[in-house]
């Protein structure tokens, strides 16, 4: 009998889906015995479900291949046969939030790539490096849901990777304002180039919703958990404004940022501190936690997608181009690979991270 935790993936046909298999193959701690997706999918093996439609650069592991697809909605029959599950499912957003508490509720906990959640006041949203300790608000959602095991935590938007961690890391300096722009990848949307031809040599202004997450979801995980109330209470000291771009890219989000602090901090002060960097990520030595979390580029050329994507194996944060700007204090450019941090890798960190603090164990 193995001694990892039994992973089912909910939403596994999709490409966070398959993003979430090829990362968890060979995994220390966990592995992928289910996958549940849409009812056209149940009763097929993995590979007929996604053959012709496989979007990783890595084949399919030789573990999943045989797997039958079970039917995501009958929840009772997946849940059945795993100790928790990430969730990738591709539905509206209140069939999203029934499902996931549908899981919940068979005591199964649910790590969610998906944005339904993420303001369920006593859902935790974590970057693991940043906000650890709102997994204690676990305690009033299981108090609400009736659960002595099952739960639901979220991560939050892929684009704010590129550049929340940054500012984390400066929070000494007391950044109060921003502006920032982010340059997402076709990838961000579920697409590849031969799904979305028009997307090559072209870029749309628009990302419906992306602007609001970008604002919101910074000061939620900069919050608080309120015992009172028993809910997250986001942060009200920092305000940031943006505009996010879909560019012809297939995987990493840039973000171009400009940053007013309280404080007179020197570029020094600034690399320094992004570069010692550390979060309960790397103190507990999680598997899939960056040895560095975030990178200095002294080049001017830098961060670049080709290049840097894939720094830590896609869940370092890339940064380059800080100089003082004329009417900001000072101004860089971020860069973090979309679908590894800033979905399914940051998802399997913050369950890593769960099973350290205990939340997840064997059923």
């Amino acid at each position: 009998m193995s001694e990892k935790l039994k992973v089912g993936i909910l939403g596994g046909t999709g490409m966070v889906g398959q993003r979430f298999i090829s990362l968890l193959e060979n995994h220390p701690w966990f592995e992928v015995t289910t996958i549940a997706a849409s009812p056209r999918s149940a009763g097929k093996k993995y590979s007929e479900c996604v053959e012709g439609r496989w979007k990783m650069d890595t084949p399919i592991p030789e573990a999943v291949k045989d797997i039958i697809v079970k039917n995501v909605n009958e929840v009772e029959a997946v849940a059945s046969e795993v100790d928790f599950v990430f969730s990738a499912v591709d539905m509206t957003k209140d069939e999203i939030k029934a499902i996931e508490e549908a899981y919940a509720k068979t005591e199964t906990p649910v790590v969610s790539n998906n944005s339904a959640h993420r303001w369920t006041p006593d859902v935790p949203m974590v970057v693991p490096e940043i906000n650890p300790e709102h997994m204690e608000v676990i305690k009033y959602q299981k108090k609400r849901l009736g659960t002595t095991r099952g739960f639901i935590a979220v991560k939050p938007n892929c684009s704010i990777q590129s550049y929340a961690p940054v500012l984390n890391a400066w929070k000494e300096f007391e950044p109060y304002e921003v502006i920032v722009s982010t340059y997402q990848a076709i990838s961000g949307a579920g697409k590849t180039f031969k799904d979305w031809p028009e997307m090559e040599g072209n870029i749309i202004p628009y990302i419906g919703g992306e602007e609001e997450k970008s604002e919101k979801e910074p000061l939620r995980i900069w919050g608080h958990v309120d015992d009172a109330k028993g809910e997250i209470v986001p942060a009200d000291d920092i305000k940031i404004t943006s505009q996010c771009i879909r560019v012809p890219i297939l995987n990493g989000h840039t973000a171009t940022v400009f940053v007013k602090f309280k404080k007179n901090p020197t570029k020094d002060e600034l690399v320094k501190a992004m570069t010692s960097y550390k979060g309960a990520p790397q103190e507990l030595d999680l598997p899939s936690a960056p040895k560095q979390f975030i990178q200095y580029l002294e080049e001017d050329n830098r961060p670049q997608v080709q290049l840097d994507v894939n720094f830590e194996h896609g869940m370092g944060v890339s940064v380059g181009r800080l100089r003082e700007d004329s009417i900001y204090d000072w101004k860089f450019v971020g860069l973090s690979h979309n679908t590894v941090r800033g979905a399914a890798g940051g998802a399997v960190l913050c369950a890593e991270l769960l099973k350290a603090q205990g939340y997840i164990t064997k059923k």
